[in-house]
């Protein structure tokens, strides 16, 4: 029997014929869309606004929520879409992360009937972009200490404060902002043409060159009564959403080891020194297992994250320990890749860097080590230790 080296424990085995196509169109997508580009796009910081409308084509926006126009397609599904993303590129990953899991999300969650009529059908087909206004500058694991207000003023709101590192802000048409009331936290779509809005990227990044991330300053922005996302009563809302991005990051961190592996795995084959393949030395061997190891048992832990999310079973901590796991152990596999390429490694003509590099912003976004390191001791003991 012939075994496969890229799926050595037969995950495909687990995988409906539906799930399999469904990722086999997204891989496509990547190898003809992405890859030939993505080089040239990370070291010049572009972001390839193009290929908006294709990932809406590809089902990418909102894969999972139902109704609306959009796609409705299994937890799994979504995933293994997510790990092709981010095969190619983090920055692709984002994109779909803040459009659909954060942007989407919110409205479909918590939004009213008009809210969900007017955004939702085009955003799932990605004529209208959306952002996730939370973090801000000085709010960003605790974001209960968020300084944007939200104050009445007749029938209208009056926002007020900053938001950064939102991704796509610059781009979208419309902004999800959550903003302290005297009622607690509350979530507003807002128009990003309303006066007093301003969103600016984020320059002189060496992570995440593929995608836009910026400061959002919020002067006095009126908003009417019915921007309001009647159904978002407290943080919890906006973490929900979270809950949702984190589990995507879980499959495609994988996406990025697995790219990094199999270059390695190649170049290996194909570099010779010492007259003979450098995949035939044991140190070589050593570190391309090691990396193997990572990727199946990583890609293991996601589906079955996937299941039971497919189930409603998921907890947020089952989400915690994939993602601390599955996000540390890929940036491993990517440096250790690395090292395979010798001085070629530091070239954007190969991907293992680049990913490296990527994931260490994945690592920080939607909770650092530290916090689901924390909420993971606190699902152990019982007691938190976040102060």
């Amino acid at each position: 029997m012939h075994t496969n080296i890229n799926d050595i424990l037969s995950i495909d085995d687990q995988l409906s014929p539906t799930e399999l196509e469904f990722r086999s169109r997204i891989r496509d997508l990547v190898d003809h869309k992405i890859r030939p580009h993505v080089g040239e796009w990370f070291a010049n910081a572009t972001f390839p606004t193009e290929l908006i409308p294709a990932l809406g084509e590809a089902e990418m926006f909102g894969t999972t929520l139902h109704g609306y126009d959009c796609p409705g397609r299994s937890a799994v599904e979504y995933g293994l879409g997510a790990l092709e993303l981010e095969a190619g590129d983090s920055g692709i990953r984002t994109l779909v992360s803040v459009q659909g899991s954060l942007a989407m999300n919110a409205i479909h969650k918590w939004g009213s009937e008009e809210q969900k009529t007017t955004c939702l059908p085009a955003m799932a087909r990605g004529e209208l972009v959306g952002c996730f206004g939370l973090t801000e500058p000085t709010a960003g694991s605790d974001p209960a200490s968020m300084t944007t207000t939200a104050t009445r003023d007749g029938d209208d709101w009056i926002l007020t404060g900053s938001k950064r590192w939102i991704g796509l802000a610059s781009i979208a048409q419309i902004a999800v902002i959550w903003a302290r009331t005297v009622d607690g936290v509350r979530g507003f779509v807002v128009p990003t043409a309303t006066e007093g809005f301003s969103a600016v990227p984020i320059p002189r990044k060496l992570s995440m060159r593929t995608s836009i991330q910026c400061d959002i300053t919020l002067e006095s922005v009126r908003v009417p009564d019915n921007a309001m996302l009647p159904k978002a009563t407290g943080l919890g809302a906006a973490l929900a959403c979270l809950n949702d991005a984190r589990y995507g990051i879980a499959w495609g961190a994988i996406g990025a080891a697995r790219d990094s592996y199999e270059a390695a795995v190649t170049y290996a084959q194909n570099r010779t020194q010492f007259d003979a393949p450098i995949a035939s030395f044991q140190l070589t061997q050593a570190k391309l297992v090691d990396m193997m190891i990572a990727v199946q048992t990583g890609t293991l832990l996601a589906l079955h994250l996937g299941r039971l999310k497919d189930k409603a079973a998921l907890t947020p901590a089952q989400v915690s320990l994939a993602k601390l796991s599955n996000v540390r152990n890929a940036i491993e596999v990517c440096r250790e890749a690395r090292t395979i390429f010798g001085g070629n490694g530091v070239t954007t003509e190969y991907s293992p860097l680049r990913h490296s590099l990527n994931l260490d912003s994945v690592r920080t976004y939607e909770g650092t080590d530290e916090m689901h390191t924390l909420i993971l001791g606190q699902t152990i003991t019982g007691i938190p230790a976040f102060r």
